[in-house]
């Protein structure tokens, strides 16, 4: 319970609203009162009407579609924000957008991961919190304080509460090997690596499965699934290899493109998502929603009360 005298506010753009709210309940706190618009030319026009003079302000915004609009309207709020003289201004970011374009791969490629952080920076924000970066290293690319959350023990408790006997654990491709031992290490289930070559840009061609999956349910985590086709191409591979039955999970499903009709008509049984983005209510069917607001929550009463964050994971 927060005490009168603690002065801490959540506010919230756009992007997913629903899980703002979910989290300033999960503290027992009301959502700061904001309004974000549109002028008639299509600029973002915000008003702050609540004092937030000496508070730990807190602004809730995943960079999801549309990508753009959601991060200009997160620098316009960390800039209002500091401009009002905030004591602190934490950006809490359940999904950072560009985390893909973390490094060149090619001559004149921009880093744009980068550029983001140094908007986020100059805009004035005073820390950042995260979920389940899509590249780790995207953390040093601030020179502000970093909190990285995971989604993996909230997934992992999903499939704890199923008792799944005779499990396997499997990475969608070798770059993900850690994730997938995390949450097989939660499980106390062995694990297994789909081997593929990437063609082009959200296609792949699976090679060969790494791993005893024969008669054996598998869970297939990653961080995100975007146009989802690697996931249901590893799913046939999977089944076709002998598993009994294929689980999906991620903490992000950006679902763009033929993502959401992909998923729905593929083998595997469930799809296992976290709320980081919003999914329309519409599209559910096999899909399982878990919430990240009590974790979100808890993270940031303990950045306020400045105690550990990292106590949350051990």
């Amino acid at each position: 319970m927060v005490q009168k005298n603690n002065k801490i506010q959540i506010f919230t753009g756009a992007a997913n609203v629903p899980l703002a709210e979910e989290i300033a309940s999960c503290i027992e706190i009301p959502l700061g009162k904001g309004e974000v618009g549109r002028f008639s030319d299509g600029e973002i026009s915000l008003h702050i009407k609540e004092s937030v003079r000496g508070s730990d302000a807190f602004i809730v915004q995943p960079l999801c579609d549309p990508v753009n609009e959601n991060i200009m309207e997160l620098l316009i709020l960390i800039d209002a924000l500091k401009r009002a003289s905030a004591r602190s201004v934490n950006a809490v970011i359940p999904y950072y957008a560009y985390a893909r374009q973390d490094r060149k791969t090619r001559a004149r490629d921009p880093i744009t991961a980068k550029l983001i952080a140094d908007l986020l920076t100059a805009a004035g924000a005073s820390r950042i919190v995260a979920m389940d970066l899509h590249a780790g290293q995207i953390q040093g690319f601030f020179n502000i304080p970093f909190d990285h959350l995971t989604g993996v023990p909230i997934l992992a408790n999903y499939f704890i509460k199923k008792k799944i006997s005779n499990g396997i654990v499997v990475s969608p491709d070798l770059g993900g090997v850690t994730r997938a031992r995390e949450l097989a290490d939660y499980l106390e289930m062995p694990i297994a690596v789909i081997d593929k070559k990437r063609v082009a840009p959200n296609e792949s061609e699976v090679m060969n499965i790494i791993g005893d999956i024969e008669g054996k349910t598998t869970i297939v985590i990653d961080d995100i699934i975007d146009t989802a086709g690697t996931i249901v191409q590893g799913a046939e591979a999977l089944l076709e290899s002998g598993a009994r039955e294929v689980y999906a999970c991620c903490t992000h499903g950006l679902f763009s493109g033929q993502a959401l009709p992909r998923l729905s008509s593929s083998k595997i049984k469930e799809i296992i998502i976290t709320n980081t983005i919003p999914l329309r209510d519409e599209n559910k069917g096999k899909f399982q929603v878990l919430s990240v607001a009590p974790l979100i929550g808890e993270a940031i009463m303990r950045i306020h009360e400045e105690r550990s964050v990292s106590e949350l994971f051990q």
